[in-house]
């Protein structure tokens, strides 16, 4: 096949979308066929569009001038122009992009989420005009569309929830992990029973400290020393912690780039030396970080929301728990698991082995290319 990739930045920017847009497009190079760029859209703002925005930030309240009929119509038009008459399918990760294409050509969609799933979960400040055209333009989206896909139940659900739209066409495929590496079993093996049975290790990685949790991650490092267990809380992502006084079990590591061969080895170096990544976030569409901790091994602790279901199976490679768990819960939990290394050993093995079979961009590509050739 001839795939159209339709982005409004630019797709081989690994820095975009954590990465999501480059991988993805791989995937389709490696399992579709050939893949066209369509990005880099150059997009010009009415002055109006802008006098929105200054007013609406004065309210306190967000105009998205990305989420209007003029951005989307000035896309579609940029797109139909750069499309090759031989192209067979026009994908893209998102729906803005081509929410107002006009096109005999098959049109998919891929993301993380729908506009209505990110009202009152990820964003609470939109104004009620940019929630109007938003609705307007995810609506659009689906009904042109041949197929829409998402990568959790979670976002598929709100998709049929919120929107007149064919359930036929709504489809799920979890996203792979955005990391490099060839880790045989072997050298898993190796990876979990270096890991230290003196001292509990938990990595907290995200950007945002209040709403990935970070907070609660430190109130559970402090239980399990309490409980006895020498627990160290690692802490990737931000440079300064808000925290006034910071426990001297908590190590921050700041913000490292994996886009750096030298960020990416930190991070992954602190992945096959932790024995859980801690992240009991408030919100998550998916959960990008879940997948790749689980190509090293490494068992997720977290809360039941967004699409993280999808990716997180109890017992199976981590534990979810509700938003209303407290410390003690965390606590007890990961201190069971510490302490017995046989049923440790057999938590990493299977997080390791979801990685392997559901959540790789391998598995994620012939799940699309079947797909695609349905349409």
């Amino acid at each position: 096949m001839k795939i159209s990739y339709v982005t409004i930045g630019n797709a081989l920017d690994i820095h975009n979308w954590s990465g999501l847009e480059y991988y993805i497009a791989k995937a389709l190079e490696d399992h579709v066929g050939e893949v066209n760029y369509i990005g880099n859209l150059t997009i010009k703002k009415k002055l109006g569009l802008r006098q929105k925005q200054v007013l609406y930030r004065l309210i306190g309240q967000r105009y998205d001038a990305v989420r209007t009929p003029f951005f989307a119509r000035q896309c579609s038009q940029q797109v139909k122009s750069l499309l090759k008459p031989d192209t067979d399918i026009i994908f893209s990760p998102g729906s803005v992009a081509t929410a107002l294409l006009e096109t005999s050509k098959p049109k998919v969609i891929y993301s993380d989420a729908t506009f209505a799933g990110l009202l009152n979960f990820y964003i609470y400040d939109f104004c009620s005009d940019t929630i109007k055209k938003g609705h307007y333009l995810e609506q659009r989206a689906l009904e042109s569309a041949s197929l829409a896909i998402y990568s959790s139940d979670y976002a598929a659900q709100s998709a049929l929830q919120n929107y007149k739209v064919d359930a036929g066409k709504i489809k799920v495929v979890p996203f792979g992990a955005n990391i490099k590496h060839n880790f045989s079993f072997a050298d898993i093996k190796a990876i979990v029973r270096s890991r230290s049975r003196k001292e509990c290790n938990l990595l907290f990685l995200g950007v945002d400290w209040e709403r990935k949790g970070g907070e609660l991650a430190v109130k559970v490092a402090g239980k399990l020393n309490k409980l006895g267990i020498k627990t160290n809380l690692h802490v990737v992502g931000i440079k300064n912690l808000p925290v006034k006084d910071l426990p001297n079990f908590v190590l921050n590591h700041g913000f490292i780039s994996k886009s750096t061969k030298e960020g990416e080895v930190k991070i992954q170096n602190l992945m096959a030396q932790c024995h859980f990544l801690l992240l009991p976030t408030k919100a998550e569409a998916y959960g990008l970080v879940f997948c790749e901790a689980n190509s090293f091994a490494l068992p997720s602790i977290t809360t039941n929301v967004g699409g993280i279901p999808t990716i997180i199976k109890n017992g199976i490679n981590g534990r979810m728990f509700d938003l209303s768990d407290t410390e003690e819960v965390y606590g007890n939990y990961i201190a069971s698991a510490f302490s017995n290394p046989k049923e440790y050993e057999q938590l990493a093995f299977s997080s390791y082995n979801e990685y392997k079979t559901r959540l790789n961009w391998q598995v994620a590509g012939e799940s699309i290319s079947r797909l695609l050739k349905e349409i």
